[in-house]
């Protein structure tokens, strides 16, 4: 039976506006580069919705320190291993997962039947402190090394702000639409809506944080089987974080002592820049966020 993939949450129409405007405080470039986008875009309309829903989800770029709490109480070997998993992305990256038993930041639940699933970067703290912000279906000691790598390093992925790699336009366009909602129907029980979202609508390239070309390798991109692609060719998707991957993140989160190229360092920096070439635009977009 093919293996059940991640299905991302998202958060409800009336928290994006806020949690955008949260994002981007947290980390300025989390906001949409509005010059570029009106200028593929020419219809582009600027609205706090629109502006919303292009916003990223990075934290700070001086280090991720999330706390971490299970929802469920598993057992302390269990809890260990998962959170040894998420600090997977800390040993090449300033990202640290601590376990705590109060006020947690990162909570993790176990839901038999809800899937594989978390929400996206800084949106965890739009969530009530309640609920979980991440769910491991089912998850206990028996599941193997190899779907720990693949499942849980995938999720912590989303919540370090990691959108799935497979919605780069590039992949999104190998893949054939009947075959997919055939194929994501019969094996996810997804309805064909669902799998337009999830597999077939591609992240705005024009606002995406990443890597130069897509990487089908990647530990944020899923496994499609060459039955539901146009050449019959699969995208191999990740098993594990790969070194794009981590090389990326450590341009998002860098150690204090890595040695982060120049290049990539002034990529970012010249987003912040371009970020502020509409200026009359940028103003009417964040006064749209400061008078909501």
């Amino acid at each position: 039976m093919p293996e059940r993939i991640c299905s991302p949450k998202r958060l409800p129409a009336s928290s994006l506006v806020a949690a955008a405007n949260r994002a981007v405080q947290i980390n300025p470039l989390n906001f949409a580069p509005l010059h570029r986008l009106m200028s593929v875009m020419p219809d582009f309309e600027p609205t706090k919705e629109r502006i919303a829903v292009l916003t990223t989800k990075y934290w700070h770029t001086n280090g991720v320190n999330l706390t971490v709490g299970f929802l469920d109480s598993p057992p302390a070997d269990l809890r260990a291993r998962i959170l040894a998993n998420m600090n997977a992305w800390g040993t090449r990256i300033n990202a640290t997962f601590v376990e705590t038993s109060t006020d947690a930041q990162v909570r993790i639940a176990r839901t038999a039947g809800d899937g594989y699933w978390s929400y996206l970067g800084t949106d965890i703290l739009s969530i009530a402190p309640d609920q979980p912000t991440m769910n491991l279906d089912s998850f206990t000691m028996d599941v193997s090394e190899s779907e720990f790598h693949r499942v849980v390093r995938h999720e912590t992925g989303h919540t370090l702000g990691c959108p799935h790699e497979h919605m780069r336009k590039e992949l999104v366009d190998l893949i054939d639409p009947d075959k997919a909602i055939a194929y994501f129907g019969a094996t996810q029980g997804w309805s064909a809506d669902e799998v337009r979202q999830q597999v077939l609508t591609p992240v705005e390239s024009e606002s995406l944080i990443g890597t130069p070309t897509p990487d089908p390798n990647s530990i944020m991109c899923y496994q499609i089987p060459g039955s539901i692609t146009k050449t019959g060719e699969p995208i191999l998707g990740g098993i594990d974080i790969d070194e794009l991957d981590y090389q990326f993140m450590a341009s998002i989160y860098p150690k204090p002592s890595s040695d982060v190229s120049a290049a990539t360092v002034a990529d970012l920096r010249n987003r912040l820049l371009r970020a502020e070439g509409d200026r009359e635009a940028l103003k009417r977009t964040l006064a749209m966020f400061i008078n909501g």
